[in-house]
Parts: C-alpha cells; sequence; structure tokens
C-alpha cells in the first residue's frame, strides 16, 4: 500500500501537468499518447518474450509511437492505412527471415497489439483535436470511467465481495466488486459533470454549456462493463504469459499497460459516443 500511495503522490501531479498542459495545445496530448503507446506495446511484447526479436521489436515500437500521429492530425491520416500496410508487409518480411525462431502465432499477437494498443490510447488524443474548448474534460471523464470503476471495485470487492465473477482469469474480481465500481462510476462522473458546469459559471462568469448527464450516466455504465472487459482480457495475457504485472515502472501499480488496461475498450467507446451524441451542449446568448 506504502508504494502505490507514493507512486499515487508522484504520478497524479504530473498527471495533471500533462492534463493542463494539453488543454492548451493538443499536441501535447499527442506527444502523450505516444510515449504510452510505445511504453504499453514493449510492455506486452517483454511479458511475451518477444523483444529476443530485437528487430521485430524496434519495428513495432517504431511504429507505435508513430501511429498516433497520424490518427490524430489531419494531414497525415490518410497515410495511416498506407503505413499500417507497410509495416505488416516488413513485418512479414522479418518474419520470412527468421522463419526457424518466430511462431506464426507470435507474429499475430505482435501485429495485434503494434496496431490496437496505440489507437486505443491515441483516442484520448482525438478528444482535443475534436472538440479544443472541451477535449480535456472529455478526457478527464474517459479516466475517471475506467479507474474510479476499477479503485470502486477493488475496494467493494474486498470488504464486501462473496461471489467470484471469472475466478480462473482473476481469482479476487467479485460481482459485488463489479457492481461497486459501477455505482462509485456513475457517481464520480455524474459529480464531473456537474463540477464542470459550476467551474464555467465560477471562473468564467457565464453560463456557456450544460453538461447533458443522462449520456454521462449511459456512458458510465456502459463503461465499466468495457473496463472490466480489458481488464480481464490483460489478465488473461499476463496469466498466460506467466507474470503479476506487465512491468513495475510504477511502484504498487504496475505498469502502463496495468493502468491503461481498462482504458482500451472505454476511451474508443466513449469517443463514439460523443460523435453521435455530444455530452455538451453550448449556450447560445
Amino acid at each position: 500500500m506504502g508504494k502505490r500511495l507514493l507512486t499515487a503522490a508522484i504520478g497524479v501531479p504530473f498527471a495533471l501537468l500533462i492534463l493542463y498542459l494539453g488543454s492548451l495545445s493538443p499536441h501535447v496530448m499527442s506527444a502523450a499518447t505516444d510515449i504510452l503507446s510505445i511504453m504499453a506495446v514493449f510492455e506486452v511484447l517483454s511479458a511475451a518474450k518477444y523483444t529476443r526479436y530485437r528487430s521485430i521489436t524496434v519495428l513495432s515500437l517504431l511504429f507505435s509511437g508513430l501511429l498516433p500521429m497520424f490518427f490524430c492530425y489531419d494531414v497525415l491520416r490518410s497515410y495511416a492505412i498506407p503505413v499500417a500496410f507497410l509495416f505488416l508487409i516488413l513485418l512479414f518480411g522479418m518474419t520470412l527471415m527468421r522463419h526457424k525462431e518466430i511462431k506464426f502465432e507470435e507474429l499475430g499477437l505482435i501485429a495485434f497489439i503494434s496496431i490496437c494498443i496505440p489507437f486505443a490510447i491515441s483516442t484520448l488524443a482525438f478528444f482535443c483535436f475534436a472538440w479544443p474548448d472541451h477535449g480535456i474534460f472529455l478526457v478527464i471523464v474517459t479516466l475517471i470511467m475506467a479507474w474510479i470503476a476499477d479503485g470502486g471495485a477493488y475496494f467493494a470487492g474486498t470488504f464486501l465481495g462473496r461471489h467470484k465473477l471469472c475466478p480462473e482469469i482473476s481469482p479476487k474480481k467479485t460481482w459485488e466488486g463489479f457492481f461497486g465500481g459501477l455505482i462509485a462510476a456513475v457517481i464520480f462522473t455524474v459529480m464531473l459533470g456537474f463540477g464542470y458546469e459550476l467551474w464555467d459559471a465560477l471562473f468564467t462568469g457565464t453560463h456557456h454549456f450544460t453538461v447533458n448527464i443522462p449520456v454521462l450516466i449511459a456512458a458510465a455504465v456502459i463503461s465499466t462493463f468495457l473496463g472490466l472487459l480489458g481488464d480481464l482480457i490483460a489478465s488473461l495475457l499476463k496469466r498466460q504469459c506467466g507474470v503479476k504485472d506487465f512491468s513495475e515502472i510504477l511502484p504498487g501499480h504496475g505498469g502502463v499497460m496495468d493502468r491503461f488496461d481498462s482504458v482500451l475498450f472505454v476511451a474508443p467507446f466513449f469517443y463514439l459516443l460523443c460523435k453521435f451524441a455530444f455530452p455538451i451542449t453550448e449556450i447560445i446568448a
């Protein structure tokens, strides 16, 4: 617990700094997602012991760092598919040259994580480019929905947990914990919505927008399920790789993937929800 608190004491201010700088420029969020993508992909490759293929590891990390940029910037977006295609061609080419060492299922996992993890994490930067005025708020909501549900499930499961949810994959998860996390996610998300409106009124002196609370509630409920899905998939991968955490870069918390596994499905979902049902309505004077 002491390591978790110390890491949080250092990490939270740093995360707040990134969010503040991201509110000033979406390019900061883009750079942050680049770094997170590289770290997350490297952790999974290391856990699966694929980093022994050094040339493929370098290619995968290079692509993981570049892919968020191609998704975020309009001038580069049209090149995203050709670059992904080039990555796959190079990956297959390297595999053919080392076909006696590399198994085809290893190739599939490397390709999968090198594309899907950066795409999911870069969604956090999409918010800042798509909605410059409210992007950071949407990023915070995304992280809160994922992490508060996770934290709420941990505490509810610790004190109330009786019925195992998925014992063969994650023995400590319980149904009581899941519903505790769901309630916590809804409460905190609603508080964020009202708090954002209050911040607008207090610090600008004028009420410029309203937050669609029902949309946020629906998002929190669905995100709790999606966050659990991401968490269980990560737990299954760690179990099959024979590791407890993806890395120890965050003492007491594990690695970047251990913190962002529940975000991988939540972020793309919430971005799509915002596209079709934007939870913020501007007030036209």
